[in-house]
């Protein structure tokens, strides 16, 4: 094993090491040292007699302004979160901006959300596959070794941290076919040590950079905010978790509206129930349900392929407590994860785990996660009861398939990930329940389209895994009903708007009875619904829009929603807003304007941003009060 104290150290020994040619992994999300990357990119960026293939997912990067006006308000909060000394990963940079060498190919399977979208490199070097399989894929590739972020602990043992997930399955396949495999581990100080099988020993790595040229912080994702549609969402997801069981939950702004509820349910039993008894009133209870509405006793387990700050709050609020025995490593576990991502105070809290957490807490390899082919498969299926998979999709079809990836021009959003094997995963298991949510609607140039269509072109589940669909209108079960039913029930959940044009469109295709019509208990699937319904029955402590907290500051928050409403406008509507803008009083704003710099207007364009802003403000202002 060889020890640099420097990147260029270890990117001389990479390039004297493997030729000419280099074929390197990196893992997905938070495992990449960037700065080591960076330093190999640029070395072959240089020298076009060098050859570099990078196999990756998920390369995160701080998001780049586009507008004036985005600027403005990202500059003191990027430096305030990222740090200024952040090291975005220049191949990223230039695959956004089409410059990447012809002598250095970057694939991708998962890409940050929306963030490739119309970037036809990206789009024609994206490889589609399972999670699980993206070990196999690496061998068949004949990728050279894999380099990634490692933690350090105090008294000098190592371990994969955030990211065991591929690399221990790939170490492993090389090891069986006789194939040699290098890793290249890189010391990051403020990464958290975790144990189970990611702890790995020194012999483990062929290189390990442990430099004080580290100092940058870890990329952490700003909290999200969760609106009155989500709310809604994630407390009819919260009734399918049952006490005694097992989770499974992604990230994003639907999964924290579940754990949100979820410990509402816990904590404030007699408010959650209260609320239920209004929701069950006012909206569609369907038959085979199984709801539960109780506090947490038994507590559940979790395995999961990403670990974020949900499992952290449920774990903190004595939800997530039920253990079992891990046989690979003879211990008590309560939570398994494959990889973690999350914000600065889930970082933090894994730093500063205390001795129970932090046994229970196994960070391990995905295929153990997402598949039930281990050695201890039926450990494994008797570990798992009364599973619940929470993922989100983009558009379910009438007849059950689902696109949560990738749009109908074949552009991809994100990536399969592990989503399709939790699916088939859950129809294995006795008592489980695999559950897409997502919001009924989307607007798209200020037009409403459904999120519920006849067919999606470009399906990520097959409609023969079909299971629950959840909206903001209820619960759908579609596990074993025929097609028909299966229309009708996601009908049922469908916003009003768009329930008649697709109850056509089966009859046309001789899929449902042309007798049958949408029952009036569903004809009020409308946002004023759902804004009367948390108005009139939610108190204020249960739907917070940062119900976890907030990285902005107050003025920040309403700038985020100002801007957010004015980016996808038409060019008429912008200019409404500007009118309205010059007639609102800025006196209502000065924190605002003062934080975006903008209190006096030093230019006429600084002036029309003025305007705009304070229009965008007043809008929303409105519709406050309107709701």
């Amino acid at each position: 094993m060889n020890i640099f104290k420097s990147h260029q150290a270890a990117e001389e020994y990479i390039v004297s090491s493997f030729g000419n040619e280099l074929r390197f992994a990196i893992p997905l999300g938070l495992g990449k040292p960037n700065q080591l990357v960076n330093a190999v990119y640029e070395r072959v960026k240089r020298d076009s007699s060098l050859s570099l293939t990078l196999f990756t997912a998920l390369s995160l990067d701080i998001p780049q302004p586009k507008t004036d006006l985005e600027k403005r308000f990202t500059g003191d909060f990027f430096s305030r979160h990222f740090g200024d000394d952040y090291p975005r990963l220049g191949y990223l940079k230039d695959l956004k901006d089409k410059k990447v060498p012809s002598n250095i190919q970057i694939h991708e399977f998962y890409f940050q959300a929306g963030s490739m979208l119309a970037n036809s490199v990206a789009q024609q070097n994206y490889i589609s596959l399972n999670y699980t399989h993206v070990a196999q894929s690496i061998l068949d590739m004949k990728l050279d070794g894999v380099m990634q972020l490692i933690a350090k602990s105090s008294d000098g043992r190592y371990s994969l941290s955030c990211n065991p997930d591929l690399t221990l399955d790939v170490v492993e396949l090389y090891k069986n076919k006789n194939r040699p495999f290098k890793v290249i581990g890189v010391v990051h100080p403020d990464l958290p040590f975790l144990g189970g099988d990611a702890e790995v020993g020194a012999e483990f790595f062929d290189v390990i950079v442990d430099s004080n040229e580290v100092r940058h912080q870890l990329f952490a994702t700003p909290k999200n905010s969760i609106d009155e549609t989500e709310h809604l969402i994630g407390l009819h997801a919260s009734r399918l978790i049952k006490d005694d069981g097992t989770l499974q939950i992604g990230i994003g702004s639907l999964s924290d509206s579940l754990t949100a509820a979820t410990l509402v349910r816990h904590r404030d039993n007699a408010v959650y129930k209260k609320i239920l008894k209004s929701l069950d009133m006012s909206f569609i209870k369907l038959p085979e349900a199984e709801l539960y509405d109780d506090s947490f006793q038994t507590g559940i387990y979790g395995t999961s392929e990403m670990i974020m700050d949900g499992f952290m709050h449920l774990r903190t609020a004595g939800i997530l407590k039920r253990e079992i025995h891990d046989h690979d490593e003879n211990e008590r576990r309560y939570l398994h994860g494959a990889f973690f991502l999350g914000s600065k105070s889930f970082y933090e809290w894994l730093r500063g785990l205390s001795a129970d957490d932090f046994k229970g807490l196994s960070m391990t390899r995905v295929s153990k996660v997402n598949d039930l082919y281990d050695p201890h498969e039926m450990a494994l299926r008797r570990q798992r009861k009364n599973a619940r998979f929470f993922n989100s999709c983009m558009q379910v079809g009438l007849l059950g398939g689902a696109a949560s990836e990738t749009l109908q021009n074949g552009n991809v959003v994100s990536g399969v990930g592990g989503q399709f094997n939790f699916v088939a995963m859950s129809h294995e298991l006795p008592d489980s329940y695999s559950v897409l949510m997502m919001k009924s609607t989307r607007e798209k140039a200020g037009k409403r389209e459904s999120n519920i269509v006849w067919s999606p072109e470009q399906l990520t589940i097959p409609r023969h895994l079909r299971d629950v669909v959840i909206t903001e209108y209820g619960i759908a079960f579609l596990k074993g009903q025929s097609d028909s039913e299966c229309i009708k029930r996601l009908l049922m959940i469908t916003d009003s708007q768009f329930q008649d044009e697709l109850l056509e469109t089966a009859r046309k295709n001789g899929k449902v009875d042309p007798q049958w019509n949408i029952p009036e208990m569903a004809r009020a699937n409308t946002p004023h619904k759902i804004r009367e319904f948390l108005k009139e029955q939610a108190p204020e402590f249960v739907f917070k829009k940062f119900p976890f907290g907030s990285d902005f500051t107050a003025a920040e928050e309403k700038l985020q929603a100002a801007l957010l409403n004015l980016k996808d406008k038409t060019r008429l509507q912008l200019i409404k807003t500007l009118a309205l803008g010059f007639f609102a009083q800025k006196s209502a704003y000065i924190n605002e304007l003062e934080r975006m710099k903008l209190l006096s207007p030093q230019s006429f364009s600084e002036f029309i941003y003025q305007r705009i802003l304070v229009g965008s403000l007043k809008e929303l202002a409105h519709q406050s009060l309107l709701q």
